[in-house]
Parts: structure tokens; C-alpha cells; sequence
């Protein structure tokens, strides 16, 4: 459970960090350029990781899988392209603060829906009212640039 509390953490820092990264050299170059670097440099990187941790097994298990999962990484242009745009828009903190909210809410409509393959977790008030407090809290930060 601590080494899973201490890798969630891990990955938001990386997630904050590369939105600024990202934003840096979107201020250089257009987004779907932008887009095309870092995406291209992640296949580049994990390829590489995979082909020295994994080896030959790399591939392996792409045919015990349902081919659609294999386009995942078209979300991922989404996902690089509407960052950029909302920190270019709206700013580090605030952007990635809604984006951490929506990533919660969605997990917690699929959990309970039980789409995409997911085992059915059963939808708590408890569940829906702290996401309504993170979206509370969002609003509170906002609105206190203003005073």
C-alpha cells in the first residue's frame, strides 16, 4: 500500500512537472508539434526501457489482448493537446487542478458503471460529496486570486 501512495505521488509531481514542460515548449513551437515531440520521445524512451527490462517478451502479449487497447496512445495525443491548450489558457495550477478533478470523477463513474472492462464498484454519497468538495475547493482557490 505505501510503495502504491508513494508511485500515485511520484506520477502527479511527473504529471505537474511535464505540463510545464510541455507549456515551455509550446511557447517555441505550435501544439501539435509539441504534441508530436513529447509523444514521440515517450515511445522512444519506453521502447527502449521495455526492449532492455522485458527483451523479446516486449511484444508478447499483444495478441491475448483486444486490439483496441492497443490505441491507447491516441488518447494520449488528446490528452497532451488539451493540457497544453488549458495551461496555455488558464495556468499551471488551475489547469491541472481541474484535470486531477475530472480524472476522478470519470474513474468514479466508470468504477461504478463498471465500463471499459472494470470490475463494478458499487457508487457511495460519500464518493460523489468528496468529489463535490474537491470542486469545492477549486472554486475557493480561484476565487481567492481576486481578493
Amino acid at each position: 500500500m505505501i510503495l502504491g501512495l508513494l508511485l500515485a505521488l511520484v506520477a502527479g509531481s511527473l504529471v505537474s512537472i511535464q505540463n510545464i514542460f510541455n507549456n515551455r515548449v509550446n511557447e517555441h513551437s505550435g501544439s501539435w508539434s509539441t504534441t508530436a515531440l513529447v509523444l514521440g520521445l515517450g515511445f522512444v524512451a519506453s521502447l527502449m526501457m521495455s526492449l532492455l527490462v522485458e527483451g523479446k517478451n516486449t511484444f508478447s502479449i499483444l495478441h491475448q489482448m483486444q486490439p483496441w487497447y492497443w490505441f491507447s496512445g491516441l488518447i494520449g495525443v488528446g490528452v497532451v493537446i488539451c493540457l497544453v491548450q488549458g495551461t496555455k489558457i488558464l495556468g499551471p495550477t488551475f489547469a491541472i487542478s481541474i484535470v486531477m478533478t475530472s480524472q476522478l470523477g470519470f474513474a468514479l463513474l466508470w468504477d461504478s458503471l463498471g465500463w471499459l472492462g472494470l470490475e463494478k464498484v458499487p457508487f457511495t454519497m460519500n464518493q460523489l460529496l468528496g468529489v463535490l468538495i474537491i470542486i469545492g475547493g477549486i472554486i475557493v482557490f480561484k476565487k481567492g486570486e481576486s481578493i
